[in-house]
Parts: structure tokens; C-alpha cells; sequence
């Protein structure tokens, strides 16, 4: 990375500043760089390429029910309802309460499991939810302020939640994919629903160091010019 400072058109100095550095999913970096700094490093050995930082929106998952899962019948029984695997959830974070992620029943996470609860979170995390850290540079705490984190987390490994219902209305069990999975959180997301692809691919490669066995990924493009 260029080691300069430069003059913006504002007149104030602009200093190259690393933000993430990448060794799982890529071997790079992403950086605050003005376009002077770009082409300086452009001049380096060992130089492959780069690109502008962009921001991906929220996708949504379907549920069992639609997918035609039952409790008792079928793979989904004889998956075991995920129990032992770890599933990294990368979105708007959490809502460590909502009955979804109660660990009872629940046993420790695996031995293979490194990844950390921040400590400002360590009290929310249990046998259900393992780990929980945000990307998000201007928020640090892994608590969900949007809700689609929640959705999803508790669409791919939601426990068995007996009575659920929609304001009373449509009364059932409400479960995820994989209940007996465990669940770690890697919140890349703003308030907003607005997610950086460099933030992104630090929770990948967080998650890869981490242990995590799959990845819940509900975000994506749309046809916006960034």
C-alpha cells in the first residue's frame, strides 16, 4: 500500500489508511485510497488489481414450511437437524433474546470452534449463539437494529419454538432449517440494510479462522450504479 499523503481538492491531507487485510478468502487488502494513491501502487511489483469499495442489499430466505420440510419425515429427520455443525450468519447482526437462539438442550460448541463473543456481548452469547462480532466500522456492537440478521440467523438454525404466532394468528411451531445447529454472527450491515463488500469478506475470512462449517450469506447486488 502507498505510504503518502495527499492534498484533496478541499485542501485537506488525505493519508492511505488500511481498513482490512485478507488471507483465507484472497490474499489482499481493502484501504480509504484517493485515485493519485491507486495509481502509485499500481506501479508496484506484485500489483494484481483494484477496485472500488461496493454496497450490497438484503436478501431475504425462505422457510421449511415452504420448502416442504417436516419434523418428523424424510433427510431433515435424518440430518439430525444440524447438531454438532457451526453456521456463520453474515447480515445486520442479531437480537441475542428472541427465543430462537435459547440454547436449551443445546450442548457446547465443538472443540474446533475459536472463533470469540465481543466483550461488550459476552453475556448474550450461550451454547445457541457462539459467536458475534460487528464489521460495521461506525457500530460496534453485533445487536441487530434492522431485524433481517435475526430473520435469517433464525431461518437457517432457529431452535423449536412451540406457539408461535403472528398476532395471534396462524399458531404453530416456529423452527429453522438446522435447529440444533450452532449459531455465530458476523454483522456487516448498517441500520440501513447497507453492507460493504469489504466488510463482508473480513466476516468470511473471520468466519474461515473462526471454524464456522456453513455460511448464511441473504445479501446481493441490485441495478443501482454505485
Amino acid at each position: 500500500m502507498p505510504k503518502t499523503t495527499t492534498i484533496s481538492a478541499s485542501g485537506n491531507e488525505e493519508t492511505a489508511r488500511m481498513i482490512y487485510s485478507y488471507h483465507n478468502v484472497m490474499k489482499g487488502f481493502a484501504a480509504r485510497l484517493t485515485a493519485s494513491q491507486v495509481k502509485e501502487m499500481e506501479k508496484k511489483p506484485g500489483f494484481v488489481s483494484a477496485r472500488r469499495q461496493r454496497i450490497l442489499s438484503l436478501h431475504t430466505t425462505h422457510t421449511p414450511s415452504f420448502l416442504g420440510l417436516q419434523q418428523n419425515m424424510g433427510l431433515w429427520k435424518d440430518s439430525n437437524y444440524g447438531k454438532g455443525v457451526i453456521i456463520g450468519v453474515i447480515d445486520t447482526g442479531i437480537s441475542p433474546d428472541h427465543p430462537s437462539f435459547s440454547d436449551v438442550g443445546m450442548p457446547p460448541p465443538p472443540a474446533k470452534w475459536k472463533g470469540v463473543c465481543q466483550s461488550n456481548f459476552m453475556k448474550k452469547c450461550n451454547n445457541k449463539l457462539i459467536g458475534a462480532r460487528s464489521y460495521v466500522l461506525d457500530d460496534g456492537s453485533p445487536i441487530d437494529s434492522n431485524g433481517h440478521g435475526t430473520h435469517t440467523a433464525s431461518t437457517a438454525a432457529g431452535a423449536f419454538v412451540k406457539g408461535a404466532n403472528v398476532f395471534g394468528n396462524a399458531n404453530g411451531t416456529a423452527v429453522g432449517v438446522a435447529p440444533l445447529a450452532h449459531i455465530a454472527v458476523y454483522k456487516v450491515c448498517n441500520p440501513a440494510g447497507e453492507c460493504s463488500d469489504p466488510a463482508i469478506l473480513a466476516a468470511i475470512d473471520a468466519a474461515i479462522d473462526d471454524g464456522v462449517d456453513i455460511l448464511s450469506i441473504s445479501l446481493g447486488g441490485d441495478q443501482r450504479r454505485i
